[in-house]
């Protein structure tokens, strides 16, 4: 069943979206501006462990990663957050505890969202119960494309209420939505229904986050500020690998929404094996050349 929004949602020209985003793959920032730009995306990045082999003691290292990302001479920030299964989030909230770190957890059936709906929700309250103040939810792709847009309202509406005082994210998978204008309309149903930050994808699944893509969800996000005056967050996850793509991002984000969103409260990376080609970036800033990635500890 479609939905009535509170306002029309525009459709997407996709060939002027495509030519856009390259565009900010074509900006030529100086040192000074790279370096902040490397240390602020650093500060987005949410540092996630989301395989069947999690341990303790791989939560246990992501955790200091996050707390300290580089040594103290690097002069890098902590990340924004540690993302977990359910399971593992007693564990990350005691290692990261004095950090001011939040612990994120996905939940919702996480990757498929194909589970029963009192399933879901329980996964959501455990998660909360453990102390997880983000929670990453994901939408039931297969209700969208079938048409049930109220469906995936209510659905997240219930999630955002069993989420109380965290965070809520809501992932759209984009790389199983099929076009732009259908990512444009759910991130728009996301919004209305209680998402704080509207998220690409679980990582889970090529293609994940584009510049495109992103792009879609930023300019909604503008939009609905110019409507409401209300800011909603933006997380680009899985694909983004390089420091280049990160800065590209951030310039994508400036242009696009302003400098408002130049935050970890209202932009992230969902991406952690980013963080190793960030580190390499910023060293060579600051030391003068490349080291060997084997000096940093992986995330």
């Amino acid at each position: 069943m479609a939905l009535t929004l509170q306002y029309p949602v525009p459709t997407v020209d996709a060939v002027g979206l495509t030519e856009r985003a390259a565009s900010f793959t074509k900006r030529s920032i100086k040192n000074e501006a790279k370096a902040t730009g490397l240390r602020l995306a650093v500060s987005m990045m949410d540092l996630t462990t989301l395989e069947g082999a999690d341990t303790k003691g791989k939560v246990t290292h992501l955790s200091r990663k996050a707390r300290q990302p580089m040594a103290a001479r690097f002069a890098c920030p902590p990340c924004a957050a540690v993302c977990v299964y359910p399971n593992q989030v007693a564990h990350a909230v005691a290692e990261l505890a004095g950090s001011g770190i939040p612990v994120a957890s996905v939940a919702t059936g996480f990757p498929s969202g194909q589970y029963p709906l009192a399933l879901r929700l329980a996964d959501v309250r455990a998660a909360v119960g453990e102390g997880a103040a983000e929670i990453d939810m994901v939408i039931n792709r297969g209700t969208f494309l079938e048409g049930d847009e109220t469906r995936v309202s209510d659905e997240i509406a219930a999630v955002k209420e069993a989420c109380g005082e965290a965070h809520l994210k809501v992932i759209f998978e984009t790389g199983e939505l099929q076009t732009y204008d259908s990512v444009r309309r759910v991130s728009q149903i996301a919004i209305e229904a209680g998402a704080d930050f509207i998220k690409t994808s679980t990582g889970k699944i090529t293609p994940a986050a584009t510049l495109p893509v992103t792009l879609v969800l930023l300019e909604t996000v503008r939009d609905h500020f110019l409507a409401t005056g209300k800011r909603i967050g933006v997380k680009p996850a899985g694909g983004i690998r390089t420091a280049k793509e990160a800065l590209q991002y951030l310039v994508m984000v400036k242009e696009t929404v302003g400098d408002a969103w130049l935050t970890p409260d209202l932009f992230r990376f969902g991406a952690s094996s980013l963080l190793s080609d960030v580190e390499l970036q910023i060293a060579k800033l600051v030391d003068g050349g490349y080291q060997s990635p084997d000096y940093f500890s992986k995330a």
